[in-house]
């Protein structure tokens, strides 16, 4: 199974967000494993970077990613991945992005807590906690 991971997942497991820090480890670990092939997307990369530079300093924050590469898969987002995204009925053009690359990389699901962003959609989005009871039932 293949899933895109959106970047507050990330956030939630290297900032420890309570109460979300959980299902976002357990998610990490199913990816560390070999278990779920995790993709991250390259512009969420750098918005990780951002957010995480801010709250853990800039040397933290990049061992950190490198860290994440040893375990995700990164899909580059490209020109036709922001054209189609344009062409989406999803509001935040971010989130259209990431819908068009889930789609383009075969991803079964998006991971995500914010689900209801991702109306339109190509690829079903689901919550952390949905994703890890699906995944763990079979």
């Amino acid at each position: 199974m293949k899933a895109l991971i959106d970047t507050n997942i990330i956030i939630d497991y290297l900032d420890d967000r309570a109460p979300y820090a959980d299902n976002a480890e357990i998610i990490l670990d199913l990816c560390e494993k070999g278990k779920l092939t995790g993709v991250l997307t390259a512009s969420s990369v750098t918005d990780i970077y951002y957010i995480m530079r801010k709250i853990a300093g800039r040397e933290k924050t990049l061992a950190s990613l490198k860290l994440l590469f040893a375990v995700f898969d990164v899909a580059e987002d490209g020109k036709s991945d922001l054209l189609r995204a344009m062409e989406l009925t999803i509001t935040d053009f971010e989130d259209a992005l990431m819908a068009v690359c889930a789609k383009r990389v075969k991803a079964d699901c998006i991971i995500t807590r914010n689900v209801r962003d991702y109306t339109g959609s190509p690829v079903p989005a689901m919550l952390p906690e949905d994703f890890i009871k699906k995944f763990q039932s079979g």
